[in-house]
């Protein structure tokens, strides 16, 4: 799941060389993955109205469901600042 969000970040964004993206698995069944992108990209990863981010939820949803695991996606700026609550 980590590279499928990476290789869709990096098409999205305009430096992306700067994409990075975090696994952490918080229980046997929830995994949180951390998307870094430059903060002047952000606004090509949340996409209007949040659309663009909503849609690669939507397609960790599915990929989790298969794997029978919870998948949250969370998106920083390089700062590290939280654009997703």
């Amino acid at each position: 799941m980590k590279e499928f969000i990476e290789f869709i970040a990096k098409y999205l964004v305009d430096k992306p060389e700067k994409v990075k993206v975090e696994e952490t698995t918080l229980d046997e069944n929830t995994v949180e993955l951390t998307l870094k992108v430059d903060k002047t990209d952000i606004g090509k990863v949340i996409g209007k109205k949040g659309n663009t981010v909503n849609a690669m939820r939507d397609l960790m949803i599915a990929v989790g469901g298969k794997e029978h695991r919870r998948v949250v996606l969370k998106i920083f700026d390089e700062i590290g600042k939280d654009e997703n609550k």
